[in-house]
């Protein structure tokens, strides 16, 4: 039950333009045991998202313009700062569109509560088909293991529970859609300890008409830098160009 959890989790919900869903999503995450904030970032959203957040009970932070996925976690996670006390709040990054199914995600937060992890990542029980988006999710899976031998089941969810330490140490997070990936290789690279668990959530499916496929280019360019970015290779030029700059 929740009154025997002692309140220690944020949950943080990116938002564009989810005017039907982002209430029944927000009264969700807020029914979770130990949660006992909702911030919700309307990233640039040109409906009435933020005004339903905010009547659905969650702190609100606006984008003037879409700034894309990571600077909304980072937004977020900087509101949750400013409201902790003197212990950081966990942080559970949940997709606007989960819905009423937000109310399952509590096992992400457990093993971050007990200890035993830094980050979780969700697996969804029952995947929704995507419609061509497994070769962004190969790009992702393959690129993790291969900077850090970790194989993950579902690199690119976006449903992931972190310590306030783990985020910190994941900054500055990769850029738009490259987010997962990235915290996903700085934490491992860093000595944290990530876990899949697998989560009965679900959330809209992507399409197929152009939009969809323009909105799996975007993911595919920056899931590719983000892995580029932490090639060693890459990282040894850079670091060249840098000193050679001072």
């Amino acid at each position: 039950m929740q009154a025997d959890i002692q309140a220690d989790t944020a949950v943080i919900i990116s938002a564009k333009d989810e005017q039907d869903r982002i209430a029944a999503t927000v009264e969700a995450a807020a029914s979770l045991p130990g949660v006992d904030l909702v911030v919700v970032v309307d990233d640039g959203s040109t409906d009435a998202t933020a005004r339903i957040a905010e009547g659905s009970g969650a702190k609100v932070v606006r984008h003037s313009r879409n700034r894309g996925k990571a600077a909304a976690m980072e937004t977020g996670a900087s509101a949750v700062r400013l409201l902790d006390g003197d212990v950081p709040r966990h942080l559970l990054f949940l997709d606007a569109d989960l819905g009423e199914t937000a109310k399952q995600a509590g096992p992400l937060i457990e093993p971050v509560r007990g200890g035993s992890a830094d980050m979780t990542i969700a697996v969804f029980s029952e995947l929704v088909r995507l419609g061509g988006h497994g070769f962004v999710v190969r790009l992702s899976r393959d690129g993790i293991k291969r900077l850090t031998g970790w194989s993950a089941t579902q690199p690119l969810n976006g449903q992931r529970c972190l310590t306030r330490a783990a985020f910190e140490a994941a900054l500055p997070l990769a850029a738009g859609f490259g987010v997962e990936t990235g915290l996903t290789v700085d934490l491992l690279r860093k000595g944290f300890r990530i876990t899949e668990v697998e989560v009965p959530l679900a959330h809209r499916a992507t399409g197929t008409d152009w939009r969809a496929q323009l909105h799996r280019a975007r993911q595919f360019r920056d899931v590719g830098r983000a892995l580029a970015a932490r090639e060693p290779a890459v990282v040894r030029q850079r670091d060249r160009l840098r000193r050679a700059g001072r």
